[in-house]
């Protein structure tokens, strides 16, 4: 083989290992969407949740929070306050960090509605009310999701 093929094929190849590693250097940080059905009825999976994502902030990861059906109840300040999960943790203190770090949390409108939960008892907090279409929308924009 002479020289200039060589050194063609040399090219080549460290552009392929450096796009494949700038590949894998972009997946390292991944968007993630939690979606939560479950409320203060069951605790341990409500804070397990929370800790799942409190993780993945934790190691750089971009989270995005939507709770729906029950778990709407638990951005009320009386489970965020008192809520403990066997072996899962203490909800507020994976909220804080989730809250420093800019966590959006989006709750579903209908089911805040059907509990009445108010924007007023939710003061302070980073929420948003979205409808179903919000939660398709995240779902094709993160790159991966849990559901509990």
């Amino acid at each position: 083989m002479n020289r200039f093929l060589k050194d063609v094929v040399f090219v080549f190849l460290v552009s392929f290992i450096a796009v494949g590693l700038g590949h894998a250097q972009d997946n390292s940080r991944e968007s993630i969407l939690i979606h939560l059905t479950q409320g203060p009825e069951n605790p341990t999976v409500s804070a397990l949740a929370f800790l799942v994502a409190k993780t993945a902030v934790e190691q750089g990861h971009t989270v995005t929070m939507f709770l729906a059906g029950d778990a709407v109840q638990l951005m009320r300040d009386g489970a965020l306050e008192n809520l403990k999960g066997l072996g899962t943790g203490s909800l507020s203190s994976h909220y804080e960090v989730l809250e420093k770090a800019g966590c959006p949390f989006y709750l579903s409108g209908m089911s805040s509605k059907s509990r009445g939960l108010t924007m007023e008892e939710l003061d302070g907090k980073r929420v948003q009310f979205a409808m179903p279409e919000k939660l398709l929308e995240l779902s094709l924009q993160n790159d991966r999701m849990f559901v509990y």
